[in-house]
């Protein structure tokens, strides 16, 4: 199976819960946290991860597999349609399913009687096995390191879950030893969920829920029910899940030894300032994953719409008014904080998405979306990079793959990158719409209370109802480029406020015309009436509450239970 840019996290096969092809994504901060391991998506290609780099059509030619949505030799799987052999993604039309969405929670969490105490992953770990008991076999914890014992294991990666890879077969390189730091290796393994969702880490604490790839109000339906037993396993340990997109009481902490992260934090403190450890450690989104397209026209399409929608739904969603110890003036404190990181690994892959695709590529030909993204490593700075000793080291001054691909005084080692070199580097690379052989949307705040399916569903029928789709675009198109401002005003600017009202219109719309579960859209409805209609955000809410109680009472009462309004 050919290599792709993006490596995925090594751990246990999550078996019958999602289609090797389905579009949910690892996040940055649960791909490999303590070693570097050969990352494919089959033994055979081990010594392709490892092969050299010489120029940048090479990272087109990876790029290519990333941003497309086909793999000739991808196994199918029950669900899919697909028969062995056939192209991932596709059934037995041949045409992918563009309408599944893979959702992924990050959530702060909170002592509920000490809401100022910054909590350990292991104890919420702990919580939840102690309540749920655990996955029955090693390897399944995140971020903070706790690798299986098994060895190393590469991933398709369309599914963000991981498969059967290096470690098991002729010719497999040897795992590196596992990291010796009790913070790094002291989780427990973490439970299976009846709804399918993984349970991980961030490096400061945040629990995440990543679910399987699943039509929309079914993928909806396993996440509330695996969150509702997480929200209860943790109550009894009087620990509680707050919604917000940055902490706004606790400084950020990284509690995680694992080299990766050790490394990250390195790099930020030499380059990039605090704000990268706040990112890092306090703040916390909802992901929504979609499949990238049908076909490659498909695939431009909703990548440009990506783009395009950004500022709207920043602006609609916004909840975070309040970074630990700043004054209260963004919407987004969330997005405030990634606009203070470096804009090679954070800014978009389109940065004008009302230019025309045939215009993405200046040489020409149809790999617009691979040049793009194959043009956004090659431009990023480089964050850290393997060590002689398999473990990650930082890079401590400004030089990009680029760099290191031409080699000379900037570059970070005397040695060529490899495929592998690039493929970690694209997960140490934050853009607000990444691809990945589906597409990331990772602009969205966590939401406070019970509001985290609303931007799921709106975002979700946008894209896929065909009219929705096209109407949106033509709606956002006016405000495209404007994230920043989106962050900082939310909806009190005029022209966001006019795509957003057409735009949650036209996902009442687009859901009333696909049926299904008629409580989501009446929950979109009723949170467009609350807060789009009116020029607000949750953001409003939380800004209100905070001046009322500070915001120790605010993460209190976001942890023990749900509360919209003053």
């Amino acid at each position: 199976m050919p290599l792709r840019v993006t490596p995925e996290a090594s751990g246990r096969r999550q078996t019958g819960r999602t289609s090797p092809n389905g579009p949910t994504g690892q996040p940055e901060t649960t791909d490999e946290a303590a070693h570097i391991k050969i990352t494919s998506a089959s033994t055979s290609s081990a010594e392709s991860a490892a092969a050299e780099l010489r120029s940048f059509d090479d990272l087109v030619e990876l790029a290519t597999r990333d941003v497309t949505s086909t793999d000739a030799t991808a196994e199918g799987s029950a669900g899919s349609g697909a028969g062995a052999g056939a192209p991932a993604g596709e059934g037995a039309t041949g045409r992918a399913d563009t309408r599944r969405v893979g959702i992924e929670l990050e959530w702060l969490v909170v002592d509920v009687a000490r809401p100022s105490r910054s909590v350990p992953p292991d104890e919420t770990a702990a919580a939840l096995v102690e309540a749920l008991g655990t996955a029955g076999a090693p390897g399944t914890a995140g971020a903070s390191g706790a690798a299986g014992a098994s060895g190393a294991a590469g991933a398709s990666v369309r599914s963000g879950r991981p498969e059967p890879g290096p470690g098991a077969g002729a010719g497999a390189p040897a795992s590196p030893a596992s990291p010796t730091s009790p913070t790094s290796h002291s989780l427990p393994s973490l439970p299976s969920l009846p709804g399918g969702s993984r349970l991980t880490f961030e490096p400061g604490g945040q629990l995440e829920l990543s679910g399987p790839p699943l039509a929309l109000a079914e993928a909806v339906a396993a996440m509330r029910g695996d969150l509702t037993l997480v929200r209860g396993a943790l109550a009894r340990h009087g620990l509680g899940l707050a919604g917000l997109g940055v902490d706004p009481l606790r400084p950020p902490r990284r509690h995680t030894a694992a080299s990766r992260y050790v490394a990250m934090e390195e790099h930020f403190r030499a380059v990039g300032g605090e704000a990268g450890l706040t990112m890092m450690c306090s703040t916390a989104s909802v992901q929504v994953n979609l499949d990238s397209g049908a076909d490659v026209t498909q695939t431009v399409e909703r990548f440009r719409l990506a783009h395009a929608l950004e500022p709207v739904l920043i602006a609609m969603f916004a909840a975070s008014p309040m970074p630990a110890g700043q004054p209260l003036t963004w919407q987004s404190g969330r997005q405030e904080v990634w606009a203070r990181i470096d804009p090679s690994r954070t800014g978009p892959v389109l940065p004008d998405p009302t230019v025309p695709p045939t215009e993405w590529n200046p040489r020409g030909g149809t790999d617009h979306l691979a040049w793009l993204w194959a043009r956004y490593l090659h431009d990023a700075h480089l964050m850290m990079i393997a060590g002689d000793d398999g473990e990650y080291q930082a890079v401590g001054h400004r030089a990009t793959f680029g760099d290191w691909l031409a080699g000379g005084r900037a570059a970070p080692s005397t040695r060529r990158p490899t495929r592998q070199d690039l493929g970690w580097h694209a997960t140490t690379l934050f853009p607000p719409v990444r691809p990945r052989g589906w597409l990331e949307l990772r602009y969205l705040d966590a939401q406070p209370s019970e509001l985290w399916p609303v931007p799921v569903a709106v975002a979700s029928v946008l894209f896929d109802d065909p009219l929705a789709a096209r109407e949106a675009l033509a709606a956002s198109v006016a405000v495209a480029g404007r994230a920043r401002l989106a962050a900082r005003l939310g909806l009190r600017d005029p022209a966001l406020h006019r795509a957003a009202v057409r735009c949650v219109d036209l996902a009442v719309e687009a859901l009333s015309r696909a049926g299904g579960d008629p409580e989501l859209r009446l929950a979109v409805e009723a949170f467009a009436d609350r807060y789009t209609r009116r020029r607000r955000s949750p953001a409003d809410d939380l800004s209100l509450r905070l001046a009322a109680r500070g915001p120790a009472e605010l993460l209190r009462e976001e942890a023990s239970q749900c509360v919209l309004v003053p």
